[in-house]
């Protein structure tokens, strides 16, 4: 269905502002995208808004006018209203001129497929949504199967993680899980966990690493626990030429999903 709304006390308005919070996607199981780019990514990985919001007062990309066309079929809605309250939606000033209210589409451990792709990223009590968000965009580009979020991780689904994303969070697996579940499903078949650390003097370009591979990075501040690292196949380390005693951690995991995909390539 199309409508308008035109006044902020609207209550579609402000259930849709209170996704910014975990609290109210998690009770909703609803979460924000904005920008055409990342819904347009959406669309073409087969997930559509349940709401799409647009400025009424901006004309209408070809592939909006598609994104609109789609959600109406599926029974969606597209709603018109002013840029001021697409900006009370975002949060941002310069929000984008379309903001999508979508399901979230976590998946359980139990239904991955770990021969489905060679390389898988894990993430420890990531904190940050901006590297989470970062490190599923390079899942994406590797061809990784997705990101499984180990203990107590920042929400996938937060307005920054789904920016930072820039829409891999539609093409991206993401599982949430604890680490003694995650290591027993591991052990059931076959998988080879890797862990970045600088408790090791073995350099990241060294192994041969074997398909499928599970690329493990540790909280930005504290690392991987040591009993986690203790259970990896193996640990590895970037040189570190400068000042600086380490990388980001969603830098570091880039690089090392690089090496096993050049690996890979090679071979």
């Amino acid at each position: 269905m199309r409508r308008e709304i035109t006044g902020f006390s609207n209550p579609l308005v402000k259930q849709v502002r209170s996704l910014r919070e975990k609290k109210h996607r998690k009770r909703e199981g609803l979460f924000l995208a904005e920008g055409l780019r990342i819904m347009t990514e959406a669309r073409e990985a087969g997930f559509l808004p349940e709401m799409l919001f647009r400025c009424a007062d901006r004309d209408a990309h070809s592939l909006e006018i598609v994104l609109e066309g789609e959600v109406l079929t599926a029974g969606g809605d597209v709603i018109e209203t002013s840029a001021d309250i697409l900006s009370k939606l975002s949060g941002k000033d310069n929000a984008q001129t379309v903001i999508g209210v979508y399901h979230e589409h976590p998946t359980a451990l139990s239904d991955i497929d770990r021969n489905a792709a060679p390389i898988w990223l894990v993430a420890q009590a990531m904190r940050d949504p901006g590297n989470l968000g970062t490190m599923l965009r390079t899942g994406d580009a590797v061809g990784a199967g997705g990101l499984i979020l180990i203990d107590d991780c920042t929400d996938p689904f937060s307005v920054e993680a789904v920016r930072a994303s820039m829409g891999a969070i539609f093409t991206q697996k993401i599982v949430q899980c604890r680490w003694a579940e995650f290591v027993e499903w591991l052990r059931g078949g076959p998988g080879q966990l890797v862990g970045t650390s600088l408790q090791t003097e073995l350099d990241y370009q060294d192994p041969s690493y074997q398909s499928p591979c599970f690329i493990l990075t540790g909280n930005e501040a504290q690392g991987m626990p040591a009993d986690y690292a203790a259970e990896c196949d193996l640990l590895v380390k970037m040189p570190m030429r400068g000042k600086a005693d380490s990388l980001n951690a969603a830098v570091a995991t880039a690089v090392m999903a690089y090496e096993v995909l050049n690996q890979f390539r090679r071979t």
